[in-house]
């Protein structure tokens, strides 16, 4: 029985610590997107107006944010340059 008993709390461990560090990778990712995002804003050849749009849209909602500018927003950078 505490044989058993030992398995069990060595497996609810184990689970423990994969979940921590699955979740340590998404805090990862998540902050790689964030501050790619906003290097990659500052650093495209839009114009002031458009970059500041986007930076502070990435600001106030960073995942969303993030996502469309990888999505619309570096791509129409790309097609529209401006004064940088």
């Amino acid at each position: 029985m505490q044989a058993q008993l030992a398995h069990q709390m060595a497996l609810a461990t184990t689970g423990t610590i994969v979940i921590g560090c699955a979740g340590a990778a998404a805090v990862a990712g998540v902050l790689a997107l964030y501050f790619g995002a906003l290097l990659a804003i500052v650093r495209s050849d839009l114009t002031g107006g458009m970059k500041l749009v986007w930076f502070v849209f990435a600001l106030m909602a960073p995942f969303l944010g993030c996502l469309l500018w990888f999505l619309v927003g570096h791509r129409d950078a790309r097609h529209r340059p401006g004064i940088a």
